[in-house]
């Protein structure tokens, strides 16, 4: 059996990469005869933001009211984190940033054959390196280590289109919030839930 598997994500949400590891984790529960296959799909939670991104204490204390409720939340993000052995780095990260770029390259590398290692890349690149994932020098270097050569893709217009019309049909289907799992195009499963009920989900 095979199932084709839509990711709907962002890559400055952490729940995205909480739910990426437990998504990991519910395909180890799956039966061998299960084939799976994966696409990472776009999501701006920020698609107004500006190219060169905002202060991140800035932008989160103007979202939650305060920078002491954006510290409380990042902790109880951190604690479920740690039991990914994600060490998210919060207390590091400076900007809140552009991601369409970003997003540009994960498309990239979905037709380069190389998304999961990308995406990966990218997660960890902002949450446990703290680096700025909407500067197109921190974007080469990921896109490097996964053997792709992006320079002249950045200064093109290649996957600006693509990644637009994506996100657009994920608003069209009333997505809202990520992570989002699309199964064969029609099961959902939202947010970062727990392997057995993704593997359960999965099996159905």
């Amino acid at each position: 059996m095979k199932l084709e598997i839509d990711i709907i994500s962002d890559v400055i949400c952490p729940w995205c990469f909480i739910g990426k590891r437990r998504f990991e984790k519910a395909l180890r529960l799956l039966p061998p005869e299960v084939e799976i296959e994966v696409h990472w799909r776009p999501y701006e939670l920020n698609p107004d933001m500006p190219a060169e991104g905002i202060d991140r204490k800035l932008y989160r204390t103007r979202k939650f009211g305060s920078w002491e409720r954006s510290q409380a939340l990042d902790a109880q993000v951190a604690q479920a984190g740690a039991g990914e052995r994600i060490p998210f780095a919060f207390d590091r990260m400076e900007r809140t940033p552009n991601t369409f770029d970003a997003h540009r390259l994960i498309w990239l590398a979905d037709v380069e054959g190389v998304q999961d290692a990308v995406v990966e890349a990218l997660f960890q690149a902002y949450f446990v390196d703290a680096l700025d994932v909407g500067d197109r020098e921190v974007l080469a270097r990921v896109a490097s280590a996964a053997g792709l050569d992006i320079r002249d893709f950045l200064a093109s217009q290649r996957g600006v289109e693509a990644v637009r019309e994506e996100e657009s049909r994920a608003r069209r289907r009333g997505v809202q919030g990520v992570p989002f799992f699309l199964i064969n195009g029609a099961t959902a499963i939202s947010g970062a839930q727990s392997p057995e009920l993704i593997a359960a989900t999965l099996s159905r």
